[in-house]
């Protein structure tokens, strides 16, 4: 039996009789990363938004590790180390890529947002947020004001900050989007490398990052659930086919 991190079972959000999210089972095995794909609408920010509890469902729960989670607030989940990537984002433009990093730092410490204290202490954290900025290929722009950054560098000082707190399940609402392919392609090898020894759900658009990095995918089209399986056998799926192209002719592959 698969070691699942993540379990929804018959999920179901509904705005004022739309069904944004339809009766949706998901299982994410713990040490993969699982593409969550579908055409626009179809769900797939919704569906972030109960595993994060922005939004609660309407009928249907959530499980983390096996434990009911469905009825907790967003920073129990984060607590739990469920980590939305813009839920702590590179969100202070004039502070530099060490100062992000380092906000990161304090909220997983449970100092956070104290901005009084003295350099001394903040300087304690500087040491990892190096670390981590090297993970991700920024040491050379640790003191580099996050505004000055080129739109690839930002997502990834985005990852870093993410993995600053130590996020058990990370989860990636499409991180490359916006990129050229140069961007893409750096990316989606940092996705793959920091995802040694973590899980990763992510929202990607983008076919090529997912036949590449992705061990499962799942389609949801209109709400529900349409396909799962590897990209293999998902990319010639005739209904997963007819969803993205209108054509059930051929194979998916590189649509954004």
């Amino acid at each position: 039996m698969p070691d699942n991190i993540l379990e929804t079972r018959n999920l179901v959000k509904e705005f004022k009789g739309f069904v944004a999210v339809n009766d949706v089972s998901l299982s994410v095995e713990r040490g993969h990363i699982h593409a969550l794909i579908g055409p626009n609408g179809a769900g797939k920010t919704t569906f972030f938004n109960l595993l994060t509890k922005f939004l609660s469902p309407t009928r249907g729960s959530i499980h983390f590790n096996g434990i009911d989670i469905t009825a907790e607030r967003p920073a129990q989940i984060a607590r739990r180390g469920v980590i939305r990537s813009f839920q702590i984002s590179a969100v202070f433009p004039h502070l530099t890529a060490l100062e992000n990093v380092r906000i990161g730092l304090q909220r997983n410490s449970g100092t956070s947002f104290q901005f009084w204290r003295s350099d001394k202490i903040l300087r304690a954290y500087d040491k990892r947020a190096m670390e981590l900025l090297e993970s991700v290929d920024l040491g050379a722009f640790a003191h580099e004001e996050t505004v000055n950054l080129p739109y690839g560098r930002k997502r990834a000082l985005e990852i870093a900050t993410t993995l600053a707190m130590e996020p058990e399940l990370m989860l990636l609402d499409e991180p490359t989007q916006g990129m050229g392919h140069e961007d893409v392609d750096k990316v989606t090898r940092l996705i793959k490398q920091v995802s040694a020894g973590r899980t990763i759900l992510m929202v990607e658009h983008n076919m090529k990052v997912i036949s590449s990095i992705a061990d499962r995918i799942t389609v949801l089209a209109r709400g529900a659930v349409l396909a799962e399986g590897p990209y293999a056998e998902v990319s010639r799926d005739p209904a997963v086919m007819e969803a993205y192209m209108g054509t059930t002719d051929g194979e998916l592959q590189g649509a954004h």
